[in-house]
């Protein structure tokens, strides 16, 4: 387990400031890129390097301006952008202001038979942490209330000690880093540290997911 901490993701919304308002990632260990939009239940699109090209093809599809998405499926369906890589063992989905991997009934289908880790937030401040392992809820927190836990190691021990190492407030007040303390679990818990270049040299898997 590596010894992150909130402050060494301060980076992600002065590079990302669009993420750094809402966005989803999920992480599962052991699958490539094809199988998460599989459980996405995503259309599967085309290949972009680099999390910036990401946000420039969300952009064209919120605008209704991205000419792969009109081939794929009908205007009339309701989908959001998925981008998916690999890194260190895990698929890695990348949400622009989503949210699917942060629900309660899709989190299991993504989690099946290994291991997940995802946050959330969005522009209200409403996030969410998930961590699952073999159909099982290990840890389930909003990051701004991380005083309040749910899943099997919720009062285990040594985990609000990891909580606090990673830069949570489990006192009641509300830490000014605790997107950044999100970041910082989900490395201890799957040992891939994520960083501006390693996500701008990664080749993204663009897929189109339904709509809850």
């Amino acid at each position: 387990m590596t010894a992150a901490h909130a402050a060494d993701y301060t980076w992600f919304d002065k590079r990302y400031p669009a993420l750094g308002e809402a966005y989803c990632l999920t992480q599962v260990e052991g699958i490539d890129a094809s199988e998460l939009l599989r459980r996405f239940d995503a259309l599967t699109g085309r290949e972009v390097t680099g999390l910036d090209a990401v946000l420039a093809a969300w952009e064209a599809f919120e605008d209704g301006e991205d000419e792969e998405a009109e081939e794929l499926f009908d205007a009339d369906e309701e989908r959001v952008l998925v981008a998916v890589t690999e890194l260190d063992g895990w698929a890695l989905a990348v949400e622009p202001y989503g949210y699917l991997g942060s629900l309660n009934e899709v989190v299991p289908r993504l989690a099946e038979g290994t291991r997940l880790v995802s946050h959330f937030r969005n522009v209200n401040a409403v996030d969410h942490f998930h961590w699952w392992e073999q159909g099982t809820c290990r840890l389930d927190f909003e990051p701004l209330f991380a005083g309040e836990r749910h899943g099997t190691d919720a009062e285990a021990p040594g985990t609000a000690e990891l909580l606090t190492a990673c830069g949570f407030e489990l006192d009641g007040e509300n830490g000014d880093l605790h997107t950044e303390a999100a970041f910082a679990l989900a490395e201890r818990l799957t040992d891939v540290r994520l960083g501006p270049d390693r996500l701008e040299a990664a080749t993204f898997r663009l897929g189109y997911a339904p709509r809850p």
